[in-house]
């Protein structure tokens, strides 16, 4: 088994522990540990490849289906899962897909840990039930799309916090200046996703739930996402 195989088949077993477990705050360490994985196979191929010289590959192109119901806030969480890990993506509204761009096994990864955190957030709403206002009108659709929309706002933030961290560590360990290199090969995909679409914007959403975004919000911040300690311990 090759070496991105390898880490892959790892952050499978992770997620899939994460996806298995009823407890929300061990669901989300296990996904947290899993893009500690992701963050540092990224940085130890870019540190191999600077030493060696070594051409760094080209990004590529890949599409990801992604199914309503809440598909505008699902695609926010497989946007912001992307840009945790360099990838760009790119939904051509109203189309029930994503356009990403990243190198392959980071696009692999992304993919993994996006269809994880999908499985459980939805999960968490279903242990929420249903909701209703005070005069008992149901608004159950308007809670799930504020809690997705707030989870993969919120996830997107810590799991870059995360990102930031490992680089920060590795850098410390191997003596190499990371942010220049792992610069350049975000510039490589940035540049290939302006090539593909030229014409995007960002993407903008607005719930009117907020207990859905507190609670999305919450659930999102149940990761302990502090990994200096656990890289520092080649965990």
């Amino acid at each position: 088994m090759d070496k991105n195989a390898s880490v892959l088949h790892k952050v499978r077993a992770l997620l899939a522990k994460a996806e298995a477990t009823p407890f929300d705050a061990e669901a989300e360490a296990f996904t947290a540990k899993a893009q500690e994985l992701i963050a540092r196979h990224r940085i130890d191929r870019a540190l191999l490849e600077a030493r060696a010289a070594s051409d760094r590959g080209t990004p590529v192109a890949r599409r990801i289906e992604v199914e309503d119901p809440y598909l505008k806030a699902k695609v926010i969480l497989l946007s912001n899962v992307a840009g945790a890990n360099d990838c760009r993506a790119v939904w051509l509204k109203p189309l029930r897909y994503v356009e990403m761009v990243g190198y392959a096994d980071d696009l692999d990864s992304v993919e993994e840990l996006f269809t994880s955190l999908l499985l459980q957030a939805t999960a968490a709403l279903h242990r929420a039930g249903s909701k209703q206002d005070v005069i008992g009108r149901s608004r159950t659709t308007a809670f799930r799309r504020a809690f997705l929309t707030a989870f993969a706002v919120r996830i997107g933030q810590r799991l870059r916090a995360a990102v930031d961290v490992a680089v920060t560590v590795a850098a410390a360990e191997s003596g190499v200046a990371l942010v220049p290199i792992l610069a350049a090969r975000s510039e490589a995909v940035q540049a290939l996703a302006r090539e593909t679409f030229p014409h995007t914007r960002p993407i903008r959403a607005t719930v009117t739930d907020a207990d859905g975004w507190h609670a999305g919000s919450a659930f999102a911040d149940q990761a302990d996402l502090a990994v200096h300690s656990k890289l520092a311990r080649g965990a």
